[in-house]
C-alpha cells in the first residue's frame, strides 16, 4: 500500500494539537530570553556597583537582579514541566497509553509533586526544605523526561547526540536554576556562594546559548500530528520492502568455463 497522497493534500495545516506543542518555544522565545537579557545586564551593573567600577549605578539594581533571576529560573522549571507534560498527554490517548490509568496517575502524582516543590523551593525560608524540594522537582524532571513518549536523541553520555540533545540540556539548566533559587539567602549573603552562583550561571549562559539553537533543530525533526501516521506508514513499508528483499533467495549463476 503507498502513501495516502489524498490525506496528505487535504490535512496539511497545523492541528490544535500542534498549536499546543509550540507553547513551550513561545513561551522561551516571548518571556525566558528577554527576561535573561535583563537578568544579565543587571547582574553586570551589579557586579560593577559592588566593585565600585561605576559610582553612578543605583543601590537598587542588586534587587532587581536578584528579584528577576527568581522569576527567571522558576519560568524555566516550569516552561520545561509545561513541555514534559504536552509531550507525553499528547502522545497516546488515556486508553491508548502504556501502563493504563495507573501509570497516568503516578505521572500526575509526579508533576504534581513537582509543581509544589518548585513553589516550595521559592517560598521557603529553610535551608535544608529548600535545598531538598528543589532536588526533588529535579528529580520530578527527570523522571518524567526518560518516559518513553519523550523526545530524546540519546541517553547515553559517551554519543555525540546526547551533547546535542535539546532534553538533557534542558535539565541540566532546570538543574542550574534550581541552585539559584534555592540559594537565593545564601548568594545574597555569604561571599563563598556568590562564587558559586557566579560560576554556576556563567555554565547556564552557555548551556542557554545551546538551547537557543537545539531547540529550532528539535522543532525540525519533530514531526506535526497530520505528518506522524504517514511517516510511520513509511517506514513500515521501508521495512517490509527492506525484510522481503533480505528474504529472497540468492541464485548463484554458473558460467560453462566453470562446469
Amino acid at each position: 500500500m503507498g502513501l495516502d497522497y489524498q490525506y496528505l493534500i487535504q490535512n496539511e495545516t497545523m492541528q490544535t494539537i500542534d498549536w499546543i506543542w509550540l507553547l513551550h518555544p513561545i513561551l522561551a522565545v516571548a518571556l525566558i530570553y528577554p527576561l535573561l537579557g535583563v537578568v544579565l545586564s543587571l547582574s553586570l551593573k551589579t557586579r560593577n556597583r559592588r566593585l565600585k567600577r561605576q559610582n553612578n549605578i543605583p543601590a537598587k539594581v542588586g534587587r532587581e537582579h536578584s528579584g528577576l533571576g527568581r522569576w527567571l529560573s522558576a519560568g524555566v522549571v516550569s516552561i520545561v514541566l509545561l513541555a514534559l507534560a504536552v509531550m507525553i498527554s499528547s502522545e497516546q490517548s488515556l486508553g491508548e497509553l502504556e501502563g493504563g490509568i495507573n501509570r497516568a496517575l503516578r505521572l500526575l502524582l509526579v508533576l504534581v509533586g513537582s509543581c509544589i516543590a518548585l513553589i516550595t523551593t521559592w517560598r521557603d525560608k529553610r535551608p535544608a526544605y529548600r535545598a531538598s524540594c528543589s532536588l526533588l522537582c529535579w528529580a520530578g524532571v527527570i523522571y518524567l523526561g526518560m518516559q518513553p513518549e519523550v523526545y530524546r536523541l540519546s541517553d547515553n553520555p559517551l554519543e555525540a547526540e546526547f551533547w546535542q540533545s535539546h532534553f538533557w540540556g534542558g535539565v541540566g539548566l532546570v538543574g542550574l536554576m534550581l541552585l539559584s533559587l534555592a540559594s537565593r539567602p545564601e548568594i545574597m549573603g555569604k561571599l563563598s556562594w556568590r562564587w558559586l552562583h557566579i560560576t554556576a550561571n556563567c555554565l547556564a549562559v552557555l548551556i542557554f546559548l545551546a538551547e537557543a539553537i537545539t531547540g529550532p533543530k528539535a522543532l525540525l525533526e519533530i514531526p506535526l500530528s497530520w505528518q506522524k501516521p504517514l511517516i510511520e506508514q513509511a517506514k513500515s513499508e521501508y521495512s517490509a520492502n527492506h525484510l522481503q528483499k533480505a528474504e529472497q533467495p540468492v541464485k548463484i549463476y554458473w558460467s560453462n568455463e566453470n562446469s
